[in-house]
């Protein structure tokens, strides 16, 4: 039998979360879920996992899916989603960039094999650890089937729930964090309302990152026309993404990069940083623009507002795209290098 470290579905949402989860449901049958009795965070929760953990995996291969484990086990599947706090401390308060500088090479070099979530943090995690390239798999996020279109009466219902005061919106989604680049877009939409319709608005959708993990995020003043929405259930998310004339997502960092490939799933045309590993993700469905310039990204939300065949032809490469990623997929690949870890063991 094998056993997954399930700590991280205590906490809320976030991509790592759904990550798990999803795969947890597929993998159901064939893994055993192993968890604290109770929520633990923070210190006490790597405190579990470092101590307690490996004791209850015993000989059983330990699949440890949000890029934290036991450093000392060696019989060990790691899924490492990114090196953002090696990469870019700055971005991330020192106590959590600093015991991540430590715990990553460390697992990723005593692991029995890695899963990276894209070709780009597989490609990091070569750089930052120095292990060997054969070790790390590349396995791809999916998108769950929920993220499709959804009427006219869904996306009012969901518009009313979240307090969205127009029809027409350009929608952006992610925790308000250093790396999310959101006081760039904010100066792109300043730039760019200026020019548009005035009943179409700006929605910021996620919660604030914790300040023990992030550094501020500091957006400045905000333009008119902008909604910080905070963080949105999971089940208004569909009509969310729906309801929007275009999504951006002008993420300086991203080690797979989730929301552009659920917006595209929905039929939404797509905006995104032509960084990191969004580039795998979107491809050629969406507008790639330089995250760190406010005019290109302003660029590309208005050429989707004003060209309808552009946004026509996205709308469907978008949807052609997406269906290349699921979680069946990726839970079918993710299976194959447990079993080949468990077999070589």
């Amino acid at each position: 039998m094998i056993v997954a470290n399930v700590r991280v579905l205590g906490s809320r949402p976030t991509g790592t979360q759904r990550y798990t989860s999803e795969l947890l449901r597929l993998l159901s049958r064939r893994v055993e879920k192993l968890s604290p009795k109770r929520k633990l965070d923070g210190a006490k929760g790597h405190l579990w996992e470092q101590l307690v953990l490996p004791a209850r995996a015993g000989r059983r291969l330990l699949w440890s899916p949000s890029n934290t484990g036991p450093v000392f086990l060696a019989r060990q599947v790691v899924t490492i989603h990114d090196v953002a706090a090696l990469d870019h401390p700055e971005w991330f308060s020192r106590r959590f960039a600093a015991w991540y500088r430590w715990l990553i090479p460390k697992l990723a070099r005593r692991a029995q094999r890695i899963i990276a979530v894209s070709r780009f943090t597989k490609e990091r995690i070569i750089e930052v650890t120095g292990v060997k390239p054969e070790k790390v798999a590349v396995v791809p996020n999916g998108v769950d089937s929920r993220f499709n279109p959804r009427s006219e009466g869904e996306i009012r219902q969901a518009r009313q729930a979240i307090g969205i005061p127009s029809d027409r919106y350009v929608l952006s989604l992610g925790t308000l964090e250093p790396r999310k680049n959101l006081r760039t877009l904010l100066l792109a939409w300043e730039k760019l309302q200026k020019t548009l319709s005035e009943n179409l608005w700006l929605v910021v959708a996620g919660m604030k990152g914790k300040t023990r993990i992030f550094e501020e995020a500091s957006l400045g003043d905000i333009s008119p026309r902008v909604l910080l929405t905070g963080h949105v259930e999971d089940e208004h998310l569909p009509a969310l993404y729906s309801g929007a004339i275009a999504f951006v997502y002008p993420s300086l960092y991203e080690g797979f990069g989730l929301p552009p490939l659920e917006a595209m799933a929905c039929g939404v045309p797509v905006v995104a940083a032509n960084q990191t590993a969004l580039p795998e993700v979107v491809g050629r469905a969406g507008i790639m623009v330089d995250p760190y310039d406010p005019d290109a990204i302003a660029d590309g939300v208005r050429q989707i507002v004003a060209k309808e065949g552009l946004r026509e032809d996205l709308i469907r490469c978008g949807q052609q795209r997406a269906r290349q990623f699921t979680w069946a997929r990726t839970a079918e690949m993710t299976w194959r290098v447990l079993r080949e870890a468990d077999q070589d063991s």
